[in-house]
């Protein structure tokens, strides 16, 4: 059954929306460092093939585990507006979420000087990415340079009695020649 028209229900309400799944910074914080460790705990696994003398064995390589910002909003159960939104909730909140975007950066530029994770890959998602500009054009010292040229090439062309553009002379038809 509908509610009744002219109802006034919604003023009953105490909230619009959902409460937030982080109401206070040290919950939100408290979540985000649960994330951290489980990274720690959960490194990626590598096999490697060992020779020794005539044998060879596989073996099991842990690789460090890079901290993204994608990965916590799944950890956390949010998505990434969510999550950049907590910043907006006050100066606490402010804090924790540019601390953990601090700490996700500085493990993987960290990772990625020491070798550990892609440097080419970390670096490009960092913003890192050496950036270089290639113009391709005729500088004015160039430009100047073929000024000259070409006007001393009309000189010669002057000298010999030549015209600026040499006439050519008609080709007679194939079949007048005779």
């Amino acid at each position: 059954m509908a509610a009744p028209k002219g109802n006034s229900y919604w003023t009953l309400r105490n909230s619009s929306g959902r409460k937030p799944i982080f109401e206070t910074p040290q919950k939100l914080w408290k979540a985000c460092v649960k994330y951290f460790q489980w990274c720690e705990d959960h490194p990626l696994q590598q096999e490697e093939i060992v020779k020794y003398k005539d044998s060879f064995e596989r073996i099991e390589v842990s690789k460090m585990r890079a901290m993204t910002k994608r990965g916590l909003c799944l950890h956390l159960g949010i998505d990434q507006q969510t999550f950049e939104n907590y910043k907006e909730r006050g100066e606490d909140f402010f804090g924790i979420v540019t601390r953990v975007e601090d700490i996700i950066f500085e493990q993987k530029f960290t990772g990625a000087a020491a070798d550990l994770l892609n440097s080419s890959i970390i670096s490009r998602e960092l913003g890192l990415v050496d950036k270089t500009e290639q113009k391709h054009g005729v500088t004015d010292e160039l430009a100047a340079m073929f000024e000259r040229i070409d006007g001393a090439s009309k000189g010669l062309a002057g000298l010999r009695g030549e015209t600026e553009e040499p006439e050519m002379e008609a080709e007679q038809p194939l079949l007048d020649r005779g």
